[in-house]
């Protein structure tokens, strides 16, 4: 565990300086140097993108990881790695020129209602397309468990780049049609650094030559690729919906709530980038006893963590929304299911990894397709009458299905779980601490009431944690600090 341990905690203060900055230009640069319906625009811009480019990956970044660590040559290695930067580079080539030849008709869906999206279509395909190879040389990296130089492009690079962006956005030095070609600008250049980082750690020497076993590589690589879009597909799915059905200024406000409850996953961002390859390798050496060992553990220091998040984000988000401009009202219960679902996420620990890298991905195909058209269904049923908030419930409860169902499997096939005796007792942490300072608020500034009751509750969560030793792992990473010191 002590690379899992070190590029982790690497991996959670990039991840939280990433959403911070993350946070700044979702809830106060958009808001203030940019219009709502353009801010929905750029919203639905990289909502759509996000459910294309794991087409275009072909579930290459999966299966890199997955089969890498089966080569014990150098030349499996190369024709392995060659076949994956193929594969992406084939299919934008099909879906571009299908693009092509219904340009027309994609013209025409934005005829009526949102015509804004309209001259910007094109740049989904750019977008999707720096996102797909993005993946695949960050996954590069991964196999290599040099996680954190990857970690930092995605999550801070990017930020960083869109903020100053937007600052120019306010100071008229770009107009927001300029700002939506520099952003597509930039996750190209995201992706070139990527590209090189990964060449350096290791270097290939590129062939057309198939690997041996390059039928188990083609079909784990279409069965993945399903598997990895219906996950996406979950996650932005609402988003694309709403525009179908609401004004797109909608998109913004209901991506700034969403967005705030999605800072519950910056622990689970940070830990599987180094989880995902770790469990790879254990399952292809058939380390059961430490894999049950690795998904109890992920599964709770995840649930403490994320449940932490849970509890500061519901108790802080009204004074939150009262430092953004009016016209982007909170929706309480878009932050509760969304977030809640996210902790879900969390209380799972490494189990995608364990089911994406073993002999049932299979099931998860079927699965996640039944509730990809169950997500389907009810945003068509519940965005009409709940409006945004409606998209916020179809996502709860497509999600929370999925993820019982993911459990299940890998109980039956694998005969394991994540919960431990310690599980109900972060559960009932997290619920006592939510009702127990949701209500309670002081009568200063908002910024001064965040930061006050920030405190009281990072302080008493975490003594009571340490107290109760809901965790050993952190119990023992706390005793280790001052020795460090």
């Amino acid at each position: 565990m002590g690379v899992v341990v070190n590029q982790s905690i690497k991996n959670v203060i990039i991840t939280c300086l990433g959403f911070g900055i993350g946070a700044v230009n979702t809830l106060f640069l958009f808001t203030n140097f940019m219009e709502d319906t353009y801010y929905g625009l750029v919203s639905y811009l990289i909502s759509v993108s996000n459910l294309i480019w794991p087409l275009m990956a072909f579930g290459t970044h999966n299966t890199l990881v997955k089969f890498f660590s089966s080569y014990s040559n150098q030349k499996e290695q190369d024709r392995f790695l060659s076949i994956m930067l193929v594969m992406p580079l084939a299919i934008a080539v099909v879906l571009g020129g299908i693009g092509v030849l219904f340009y027309d008709l994609l013209l025409s869906y934005f005829s009526e209602g949102n015509t804004i999206v309209q001259p910007y279509i094109w740049t989904i395909f750019a977008l999707a397309y720096a996102l797909a190879y993005f993946e695949v040389f960050f996954a590069w990296s991964k196999v290599k468990l040099k996680s954190v130089f990857g970690n930092g492009m995605k999550e801070l690079f990017l930020r960083i780049c869109i903020c100053l962006l937007l600052l120019l956005v306010y100071y008229e030095i770009l107009s927001v049609q300029q700002f939506i070609y520099a952003l597509v600008a930039v996750y190209i250049l995201r992706t070139g650094i990527m590209m090189v980082y990964a060449f350096r750690l290791h270097p290939i020497k590129f062939t057309i030559s198939l690997p041996a076993n390059y039928k188990s590589v083609f079909k784990y690589s279409f069965l993945i690729l399903i598997a990895g879009s219906v996950a996406t597909l979950l996650i932005d799915l609402d988003k694309t919906m709403i525009e179908r059905y609401l004004p797109i200024e909608n998109v913004a406000k209901y991506g700034i709530c969403a967005y705030i409850a999605s800072v519950i996953i910056i622990p689970s961002r940070a830990m599987h980038q180094i989880t995902y390859p770790l469990t790879a390798k254990l399952i292809n050496e058939k380390a059961m006893d430490q894999l049950q060992a690795l998904y109890k553990k992920s599964s709770l220091n995840l649930l403490i963590a994320s449940g932490l998040l849970l509890v500061l984000i519901i108790c802080n988000v009204h004074e939150l929304f009262g430092m953004i401009p009016d016209q982007y009202e909170l929706f309480i219960w878009i932050v509760i299911l969304i977030g809640s679902v996210k902790l879900f996420d969390n209380l799972l620990g490494n189990n995608n990894s364990i089911l994406y890298n073993s002999d049932y991905y299979r099931l998860v195909l079927y699965i996640g397709v039944g509730m990809a058209i169950l997500s389907f269904g009810f945003n068509l049923w519940l965005i009409p009458i709940y409006k945004v908030t409606g998209a916020a419930m179809a996502t709860f409860s497509s999600v929370f299905c999925y993820n019982v169902a993911k459990l299940w499997v890998v109980y039956q096939k694998f005969g394991m779980h994540p919960f431990s005796k310690n599980t109900l007792t972060a559960l009932m942490l997290i619920l006592v601490f939510v009702f127990g300072f949701y209500f309670w608020n002081f009568s200063f500034h908002p910024v001064l009431n965040i930061v006050l009751k920030s405190i009281l509750i990072g302080v008493g969560y975490g003594l009571v944690v340490l107290g109760l030793k809901i965790s050993p792992d952190i119990n023992d990473l706390i005793k280790k600090i001052p020795r460090g010191a």
